[in-house]
């Protein structure tokens, strides 16, 4: 048996992050068997639904490169379908039209809870035996809802969760068709994994509630029934669902705030899920590794700090070329006209180590391709009357180097010894008069970098 998986994002809104790991898991467990990984969007939702959405998720799936079989699918390109199903259902007595009004519902509702009891339709459209229908109303269009078996109840071993079981006396007649005729989610879902021969059904847990019904479905329509797998939710550090106001919920925010996919995969893959005490892998590693055992049932806990020490990770282990390739537009968003890709490169390998993310990495070299201006704290604090005099003695001395990154090295470190002073009296004046800031990597290297001209001009600002 072919195993087949699907990711199946609705185009309501943004890519957000619990949807992107179903994405991930369910693509690694299709790649793993050998199988079949499909991208299916539900768009039945015609009034929410919105193309700039799909090109969303079209975009997110690209960057993190999970990759999809075959054509994406449009449920509403699957109406005939729908209707052809919903109108067998239909004809074998598992289906029936409901009347009911909204303003019925509604008082239904409030009735059923002032009483202490859980709401749900009261099935008085369903056809029975023995029993009497209300008339049928002029003004009221009707829906379809599916008759859900009375008794029994719905059982499965879920991948995650392990056994459930939910009596189908808790469940109410589901509506599978709009009063407009057009299916409705949960309806549509059961067709395309039918259709679609999908093996394995990877969402999260707040589809458990569905998947009793779903089933139910299936069954009426003398279908296969998939394996289910319920992922826990992503919480935010506060322990609240995660949101907008957590920052990056959504995937291509990700993007945008400086991280690298791979760093976005692999801890959005260790959410979660684990293979021993490995903390950095791959794609292809995960594809390779993936499983059901090591998926925790309990909801995971995002860590922007752990997400940070990833893509740390990966920046230092980026080739440079790619690195100025994302760096480049966002040094031109922050108004440089021109960036020479030597220095570009040189300030790349100067700052890899300690970059956690692409806009700061930005911003930390920014000071190598436009002016800066030192703030009055920072000149307090380190331009005395001392480091003056010693700042221009050393830029004296400084035009006569051999300009190689070795050489100015070894000119420092001789100035500091000839003037008898410690590193710091030079080095920190040097590094706020070129940088800006008092934290930076080797100010001989960063010297080297910016060039003789440039050290000359910025130490003249200060010092006139």
């Amino acid at each position: 048996m072919e195993i087949v998986t699907r990711f199946a994002p609705s185009p309501t809104g943004y890519l957000h992050i619990g949807g992107i790991r179903t994405a991930l898991f369910s693509w690694a467990y299709a790649k793993k068997n050998k199988g079949k990984f499909i991208l299916r969007i539900e768009d039945t939702d015609v009034e929410r639904s919105t193309q700039e959405a799909v090109e969303i998720i079209k975009n997110g799936m690209k960057w993190l490169k999970l990759d999809h079989d075959d054509d994406i699918i449009f449920q509403t390109q699957r109406f005939d379908r729908y209707k052809e199903l919903i109108k067998a259902l239909l004809d074998q007595g598992d289906a029936y039209y409901c009347y009911t009004s909204k303003a019925e519902l509604d008082q239904l509702r409030e009735l059923q809870v002032s009483q202490g009891i859980k709401p749900k339709y009261d099935g008085r459209w369903r056809p029975e035996e023995n029993k009497n229908l209300p008339d049928i109303p002029d003004n009221v269009q009707p829906v379809i809802r599916f008759k859900t078996p009375q008794n029994g109840e719905i059982n499965w071993k879920d991948l995650v969760k392990g056994e459930v079981a939910i009596k189908n006396e808790e469940l109410d007649d589901l509506i599978i068709a709009r009063p407009d005729g057009t299916p409705t989610y949960n309806f549509c879902v059961v067709v395309d994994d039918w259709d679609m021969k999908v093996t394995h059904v990877i969402r999260g847990d707040d589809h458990v509630n569905n998947t009793p019904r779903q089933i139910n479905l299936l069954k009426a329509l003398n279908a296969p029934i998939p394996q289910y797998a319920h992922l826990s939710m992503i919480l935010a550090s506060d322990g609240q669902k995660m949101s907008k106001r957590h920052g990056a919920a959504s995937v291509m925010q990700f993007r945008d705030d400086g991280y690298l996919p791979e760093a976005v995969t692999n801890y959005l893959a260790r959410l979660g899920w684990s293979h021993g005490d490995d903390e950095i892998f791959s794609l292809s590693e995960l594809a390779e590794w993936f499983d059901f055992d090591h998926i925790t049932s309990s909801a995971a806990q995002f860590d922007k700090e752990k997400l940070d020490w990833i893509n740390n990770h990966y920046i230092k282990n980026e080739p440079v070329d790619k690195l100025a390739a994302l760096i480049k537009p966002r040094l031109i968003d922050r108004g440089v006209s021109r960036v020479e890709t030597d220095i570009l490169n040189d300030a790349i390998k100067l700052y890899q180590d300690r970059e956690k993310n692409l806009n700061t990495f930005a911003d930390d070299i920014l000071f190598f391709f436009q002016d800066i201006k030192v703030s009055d704290e920072l000149k307090n604090k380190y331009l005395s009357e001392k480091s003056k005099s010693l700042i221009r003695a050393f830029v004296g001395e400084l035009e006569k180097v051999n300009w190689t990154n070795d050489d100015v090295d070894k000119f420092i470190k001789a100035f500091v010894k000839y003037e008898d002073i410690r590193f710091p009296e030079i080095a920190m004046p040097l590094r706020v008069i070129i940088t800006g800031t008092d934290n930076t990597p080797s100010i001989g290297s960063i010297i080297f970098i910016v060039g003789i001209e440039v050290v000359k001009k910025r130490i003249s600002v200060i010092l006139e």
